[in-house]
């Protein structure tokens, strides 16, 4: 990792269309900043928007009108590739579920985001050592259907990371995990928070959770509510 990534959300409006036609607008004008380095908690009713600022912070979406900005550079002005390329080099996502390919195992699964890249003898060792960092040192050869959901989603952790991302994104990644393992993963997106200074944004409804991270935001009726 090369430092944290600076985030800057300006006035930005997010409308979907739902069946029948009707415009509902999730997001109203929201801005937001987190400095580089910053751990930041998301809260907020369901359906309030968290995951959809999510998603345009890590260029899975574009807004209706509004900026986002990571470290000075306008995610809207990024042609397709550019965004593929930012989304891949720049962000790691961690989501509530962890999306692993069952047919993999999970030194394999790590180095997914490498695929388009050089497979190095320095890429698979650094993927080893996530794996070890999260406490899965003697799980690199074992399949999805072998390792527990604590395991699992710690194996999704180590993956989000193994590219080296100024930008940890989370959507609610401890939600299907009991408290010890939901306490063990905070952890750990903390502590690599920490050393490694990468921004880390977690979208949560979990107060103990959101209580951990340095800053604490809320969405309500569309916008930030500190």
């Amino acid at each position: 990792m090369s430092g944290g990534a600076d985030v800057r959300v300006t006035e930005v409006v997010r409308t979907f269309t739902m069946p029948g036609g009707v415009p509902v607008e999730v997001l109203r004008g929201l801005s937001l900043q987190v400095a580089a380095g910053e751990s930041l908690a998301v809260t907020g009713p369901s359906g309030s928007g968290k995951t959809t600022l999510l998603q345009l912070i890590g260029a899975l979406d574009r807004p209706d009108s509004g900026e986002i900005r990571v470290n000075g550079r306008d995610l809207a002005g990024l042609d397709e590739r550019a965004q593929c390329t930012f989304r891949n080099r720049e962000v790691g996502f961690v989501f509530q579920s962890h999306h692993l390919l069952p047919q993999l195992t999970a030194l394999e699964n790590v180095l997914v985001p490498a695929w388009g890249a050089d497979k190095t003898e320095e890429r698979v060792a650094h993927a080893r050592s996530l794996l070890e960092r999260v406490g899965l040192a003697d799980r690199c050869s074992h399949f999805p259907g072998q390792l527990s959901g604590g395991e699992r989603q710690r194996v999704a952790v180590a993956r989000a990371l193994v590219m080296r991302p100024c930008l940890i994104l989370a959507d609610e990644p401890t939600g299907a995990l009991d408290r010890r393992n939901a306490a063990e993963l905070m952890g750990v997106l903390l502590e690599l928070n920490r050393e490694e200074r990468a921004t880390l944004i977690v979208v949560t409804h979990d107060e103990t959770c959101a209580q951990r991270l340095e800053r604490c935001v809320s969405i309500r009726d569309g916008r930030i509510m500190d």
